[in-house]
């Protein structure tokens, strides 16, 4: 049975975008985001909001229910306009719509009662978190939060920016917030919000709940859209009883940790004006430089940054400065997310503060000037990894120039552009103090085939999946453990297509050598070399039919999240065009890719 929800837009139908446009005032709807002024019958006009111009160029048509910037050029309907305002996809655009119109949505249909059930939790559990924060806020003025709020007054915190921020305090109680809680849902819910902790009892089932968050100061995580969906709280205390300084909301329906960014909901239009962000770490970081003026700001809350995270960002800019915390951590935290960001083609800058200080400690002593004259000053990370290199292995032997040089190379290899690879790779020889010409076209070599280290001679390092297959299809052809690589390799082909196009290379060749023909003759010197370097370093035996079948199994997901990837890529671009029905193909696509992902466990 189809179990439907009035509240939620999933499916369009064919013709509801139609409908909605024209039902939709054009006028109205800019109206809200642009102060316009009638200039004619049926025209208006105002100062454009995707450039910055002092002169009025940017004109809405009442009849032809369309927008043209003559400064800009930007032009479209009310659709592509609620798109590049909002950030958002064409499907999102038209729900936007319809909803300033009052028209109502689609009614949702979920494939099962399950499905539906989980629609109706998610809904629960932000009443939950809106319900949390709510009285965390009011724990905070009471007399027991004095604590929490003499420490907010000692981080430069005014009562304007607790409230901007919703920050609050958790009391130190096992149970206030359950008791505040427990009439709003029932106890799976509540366990399943994050919100509380639980131990397991002998017979394995779920014990009594308790607060997870207690004498802590809370800062409420939300969403994208600005609703509340998890929390990071801060100990007051600094005995070892309270354990981490800082706890985070587990992963729930609502939060997934490397799915978020801090203070994107408040951030986004500023990201979209300014066109760049500034990425910190901490969360009081964030608070601080917003509070201060530098309202384009994100914080990653101290996780890692993941490949999601970067495309959420990549919806408003793809310009981005990095200020992490300057000590150990931090760096291999700049390092990893530039490495991201680098493979999105994103202009990425570096800013380490002076006095190893972090943002938030640097404006509180120094100001906001101060730091935004830093932002002015960030270095192309190309500059900042350089020194890094020089920092680490400081290049006053070959030994330590190698290594500068290597602890470079997997940031240059994700350079999109061959040029720039070529340039960053000429550059790092030139200021590691490398003369010989042969070194240098060995980097830049390097370099354009997107290698990791020097010394791998042409073909990158493999990994333990890849080094099993290039051994299996070594053995003999009569071999079993050959026979069960080919066997596993027959069936699962169509997947293994985005494979590493030189390790397919050197195992095509293989497969397709004489049954009695020595394996190393099958090959090019280069994949000679390369196969050579496996077969004398890997460790043991040779490898287990068990171990080939996992190795074809690790293959097919590399592949799969591949296509992933690529498929998100695509559907991406479909939103931003428009184009309805590929949008809808690739939806199905990303699905199934998913679908196949989970079946491979």
């Amino acid at each position: 049975m189809m179990v439907r929800n009035p509240n939620l837009f999933s499916h369009m139908p064919d013709n509801f975008a139609q409908t909605v446009k024209q039902q939709a005032d054009i006028v109205k709807i800019i109206g809200e985001f642009v102060r316009l002024k009638k200039a004619g019958a049926q025209n208006y006009t105002g100062l454009c909001p995707f450039h910055s111009e002092k002169t009025p160029s940017f004109s809405v048509h009442a009849g032809r229910q369309f927008y043209h910037c003559f400064g800009c050029g930007q032009s479209g309907d009310v659709f592509s306009f609620i798109q590049k305002i909002e950030n958002v996809g064409f499907l999102e655009a038209v729900k936007t719509v319809a909803v300033k119109c009052g028209i109502p949505l689609p009614k949702r249909e979920f494939s099962s009662a399950e499905e539906a059930a989980e629609s109706r939790q998610r809904g629960k559990l932000i009443e939950l978190h809106e319900a949390a924060a709510a009285w965390f806020e009011q724990q905070l003025r009471s007399p027991e939060g004095a604590l929490a709020r003499e420490y907010l007054t000692g981080r430069g915190m005014t009562e304007e920016g607790i409230a901007k921020f919703r920050i609050g305090y958790a009391p130190d109680s096992f149970n206030a917030l359950r008791d505040r809680l427990q009439s709003m849902a029932d106890t799976e819910t509540l366990r399943a919000s994050g919100l509380f902790s639980f131990k397991e009892q002998e017979d394995g089932s779920p014990g009594h709940l308790y607060s997870r968050f207690r004498k802590r100061v809370t800062f409420p995580i939300a969403s994208e859209s600005g609703r509340i969906i998890a929390f990071t709280a801060r100990a007051l205390d600094s005995s070892d009883k309270a354990g981490a300084k800082y706890i985070n909301s587990p992963e729930t329906p609502l939060y997934t940790k490397g799915h978020v960014l801090f203070n994107l909901d408040k951030a986004r239009q500023s990201i979209r004006e300014a066109d760049f962000a500034v990425l910190v770490e901490g969360q009081m970081d964030c608070i601080s430089a917003y509070l201060a003026g530098i309202t384009n700001i994100l914080a990653t809350s101290g996780t890692a940054f993941t490949e999601a995270q970067v495309r959420l960002l990549r919806r408003y800019t793809s310009r981005v400065i990095v200020n992490f915390d300057p000590d150990t951590a931090g760096a291999n935290a700049a390092e990893k997310s530039i490495a991201l960001l680098t493979e999105e083609d994103f202009d990425i800058k570096v800013v380490t503060l002076e006095g190893g200080l972090d943002p938030d400690r640097y404006i509180r002593e120094r100001g906001a000037k101060e730091y935004m004259a830093a932002l002015r000053g960030a270095r192309r990370y190309q500059d900042y990894l350089l020194e890094r290199a020089r920092q680490l292995f400081p290049p006053r032997t070959p030994d330590a120039k190698i290594k500068a040089l290597n602890f470079l190379l997997p940031h240059i290899r994700r350079m999109p552009s061959r040029i720039a690879r070529d340039e960053f790779a000429m550059d790092a020889a030139q200021k590691l103090g490398i003369d010989s010409a042969l070194v240098r076209e060995e980097l830049k070599q390097a370099a354009a085939k997107r290698r990791d280290s020097l010394g791998a001679h042409g073909i990158a390092p493999f990994t333990r999946a890849e080094q099993i297959l290039l051994q299996a299809f070594s053995s003999p052809q009569s071999s079993e453990l050959y026979q069960c690589a080919e066997a596993a390799w027959s069936e699962y082909q169509q997947d293994l297509t985005r494979m590493r196009e030189d390790v397919r290379e050197i195992l095509d060749r293989l497969r397709t050598r004489g049954p009695h023909a020595d394996p190393m003759q099958a090959l090019e010197p280069e994949q000679r070399q390369a196969l050579a370097g496996v077969l004398v370093s890997v460790h043991g035996a040779d490898p287990e039919p068990e171990h080939v079948n996992s190795a074809i199994l690790t293959q097919r997901r590399a592949c799969l999240e591949q296509e992933q990837r690529a498929t998100r890529a695509a559907l991406q671009e479909a939103e931003r065009a428009g184009k309805v029905e590929e949008i809808l193909s690739l939806s199905v696509k990303v699905q199934q890719i998913a679908s196949q992902l989970r079946s491979l466990g």
